[in-house]
């Protein structure tokens, strides 16, 4: 279906602050049109709200294209380009905010999103996948908790979440369904709760089938990364020893770096392990779907784990997630953070497990 400016239909304003983000925008996009006959093209305004980090900053630029290409209208926003860019951002995109009918956002968490959140009286709201988050984001939903990140639940709030606290319990409640606003969740993952009043709808990777492969597979398996060990989550020298076990058991050659890994930790992973480490243009999904692509795919648990079996449908690909051991668990790490890896990895459909390897 050719979407072009002048079609029908509310207009929609979507933020995306990473990639993956970006994917699930258009891929929501696909489905609704597909659904309700509603031809989106330029009545959707994509805002990228752009990241500092150069590799999230050059994939989101290829996806921009890509959207597009759609016939989607994006708006780049230099976001964090200084103090005053967040006052400049939000000021420049209130008129839109105030005007749209229709706002779609990737990260509730969020504090950028939740300060837009206060401005809009859009009578819909639409939440798509910003990868495992998704997860805890509907439980606290479901619960009527506070927006707290996973990796960071069980700790003290800071001084900033104190301060903004009254804007993130107003975001809660803006995402939360009534008389005149629906609320819908376009995702991937599995939901054990559900927010009441809440429209969910299932996100099958239509767009990326339809539009990239079906991919060349090779005979070796292919790596995932992971940025637990950014994120303070996991000890780097117990990933490194992971990534070195599991590699070695299933020949595996290539490493997708995960655009969070830092350039020091994957440097030193390819000395020591012998991988070709490649930093993807875009999201793993879309890599994996072009090819080539390994026949095993191996991960620690993570989005891709939910998302691959789904963009590779069809294909004779195997996604297999890796199990971390407890041990491998850094001591700050959050007393949440072994049960929802857990959970991500136990709920992963079309998946082959793998026990923990050996912890150093």
């Amino acid at each position: 279906m050719s979407r072009r400016a002048g079609s029908a239909g509310p207009h929609t304003l979507a933020f995306v602050e990473s990639p993956v983000q970006l994917l699930n925008v258009l891929e929501w996009a696909h489905a609704h049109e597909h659904a309700s006959g509603e031809a989106l093209g330029a009545g959707l305004t994509l805002v990228v709200l752009s990241p500092t980090d150069p590799m999230t900053r050059g994939q989101l630029r290829r996806m921009a294209e890509l959207a597009r290409e759609e016939g989607h209208e994006v708006r780049w926003e230099e976001a964090r380009g200084g103090p005053a860019a967040p006052f400049q951002t939000i000021g420049g995109l209130a008129g839109m905010l105030r005007r749209a009918d229709r706002v779609v956002l990737g990260d509730p968490f969020s504090r950028y999103v939740q300060l837009l959140l206060t401005i809009t009286k859009a009578p819909a709201l639409v939440v798509v996948d910003d990868g495992t988050a998704t997860m805890e984001f509907v439980a606290q939903l479901a619960r009527g908790e506070r927006l707290v990140r996973w990796h960071r639940k069980g700790g003290r709030p800071g001084p900033r979440d104190l301060v903004f606290a009254p804007v993130s319990s107003a975001a809660r409640r803006r995402l939360t369904p009534s008389g005149d606003r629906r609320v819908e969740i376009f995702s991937s993952m599995p939901m054990q709760e559900k927010p009441e009043g809440v429209t969910t709808t299932a996100n099958t990777f239509a767009w990326t089938r339809s539009r990239f492969g079906p991919p060349r597979i090779t005979k070796g398996a292919d790596m995932v990364g992971t940025s637990l060990v950014e994120t303070g989550v996991v000890d780097g020298d117990a990933y490194l020893e992971a990534v070195r076990t599991l590699s070695k058991a299933h020949g595996t050659t290539r490493y997708f770096a995960h655009r969070r890994e830092s350039a020091e930790k994957l440097h030193r992973l390819a000395v020591e392990t012998g991988l070709e480490v490649v930093r993807p243009d875009l999201p793993l999904e879309l890599i994996a779907r072009r090819g080539p692509i390994g026949r095993t795919i191996l991960s620690f648990p993570s989005t891709v784990v939910h998302t691959l079996p789904l963009a590779l449908t069809g294909t004779d690909v195997k996604v297999a997630v890796c199990d971390i051991d407890p041990a491998w668990l850094t001591e700050n790490a959050s007393p949440r953070a072994q049960g929802f890896l857990s959970g991500v990895t136990g709920t992963a459909r079309d998946v082959t497990r793998l026990s923990a390897v050996a912890a150093v």
